[in-house]
């Protein structure tokens, strides 16, 4: 390509983040759920969570932030409820086995409502969501984050971007998949901008002065400095309705830590005190619904079918080529992925050969 990016084959690309995952220390079962789901991301074109992180992973394994080895267990279980202990571990782990296991509860019991506490980063909240409407479910999906938001009126990094996540089944050839941070953007976008070079918009991100930065380069450092911070969903203030965003935010801490008794805001930070490294102890809350046990499955995807197409019909203002519905543009990159292979820019490249390197891994080397 002219810009220098390569597309790589979906299969090639799971089984080198399967075998780099296993060099870094995770077991080959749990290497599959998460290779899996970064591979998701990259299919859904959330790219900023997909394969490009993949080396984020094995530095914070390596700085001891999160372990390799997910030793993940239920401390609390009732027919439709649990609490997990993630123990540290891959985020993904911990987040595929809860899912699994709220699905099993409601398929039983009508609803599943899983709490994790002491998990990582688990990626894409959407993959969790669409499990549930595979099989047949409604799913929801929430997690805390590494504290980066501000709330309104304010400069300082508290919130994580905080993602909510649902998934529906319906007639159609893709479910409904709403999945979105609660902040303007999530961090992996200005992860994004840095790495390509580019300048952000003002009003992403807000100064401890109250300015409104556009150089990207730095920004991320600044964020986990306390010296930035990303804005609500709805931008500074009011106005716009920032503080919407900032109470969704707030409602997603609480999903996120009060029903598993878990770590909070600044609690989230991956160093005490002191300075020392410390686990992200990131929790998540996971939801799935047993359509069957309130009407037939059928009946259920029609109406959410009805209400997507209604949608994608209405009148469109001039000069836009059509309306999406949630878990279109999705769909429509997975096709594209599936015939073209997963785009792999420059610097996501440098990043995996850095990776390789650091792995001393050179049969896992995708020939850049």
């Amino acid at each position: 390509m002219a810009d220098g990016s390569v597309y790589v084959p979906a299969k090639r690309l799971t089984e080198f983040m399967i075998g780099a995952l296993v060099k870094m220390g995770v077991p080959r079962e749990d290497a599959i759920i998460v290779a899996d789901v970064l591979l998701a991301s990259d299919l859904y074109g959330v790219r900023s969570h997909g394969i490009a992180h993949l080396k984020m992973y094995y530095d914070r394994i390596k700085a001891g932030l999160q372990l390799p080895v997910t030793h993940w267990v239920l401390v609390h279980e009732t027919p439709t409820t649990a609490v997990m202990d993630g123990g540290n571990g891959m985020g993904m782990v911990a987040g595929y086995h809860a899912m699994k296991t709220a699905i099993g509860k409601a398929r039983a019991n009508g609803l599943g409502a899983v709490a994790v506490r002491n998990s990582s980063h688990y990626g894409v909240a959407g993959y969790y969501t669409r499990m549930a409407a595979d099989e047949g479910m409604l799913g929801m999906s929430l997690s805390n984050a590494h504290p980066s938001v501000a709330p309104t009126f304010g400069s300082e990094p508290l919130l994580g971007t905080n993602p909510i996540a649902i998934s529906a089944p319906s007639d159609e050839a893709f479910a409904f998949t709403f999945d979105a941070a609660t902040s303007v953007v999530p961090r992996g976008r200005l992860e994004v901008a840095a790495r390509n070079g580019e300048t952000i918009p003002p009003g992403w991100v807000i100064g401890k002065d109250g300015s409104f930065p556009a150089e990207s380069s730095r920004l991320i450092e600044e964020i986990d400095r306390g010296n930035a911070a990303l804005l609500p969903l709805g931008g500074g203030g009011e106005q716009m309705g920032g503080h919407k965003g900032y109470g969704l935010a707030a409602a997603v801490e609480i999903f996120s830590a009060a029903f598993q008794n878990g770590a909070f805001l600044s609690e989230l930070h991956d160093s005490d005190k002191s300075g020392n490294p410390q686990p992200s102890r990131i929790g998540h809350f996971f939801l799935a619904i047993n359509i069957d046990h309130f009407l037939p499955q059928k009946q259920f995807r029609e109406t959410t079918g009805k209400i997507l197409r209604e949608l994608r019909e209405s009148g469109k203002i001039p000069g836009e080529e059509k309306i999406y519905t949630p878990g279109e543009k999705a769909y429509g990159n997975e096709v594209r992925v599936a015939r073209d292979g997963v785009e792999i820019p420059p610097a996501v490249q440098k990043s995996l050969q850095a990776l390789c390197d650091e792995l001393n891994a050179p049969g896992l080397d995708l020939e850049f």
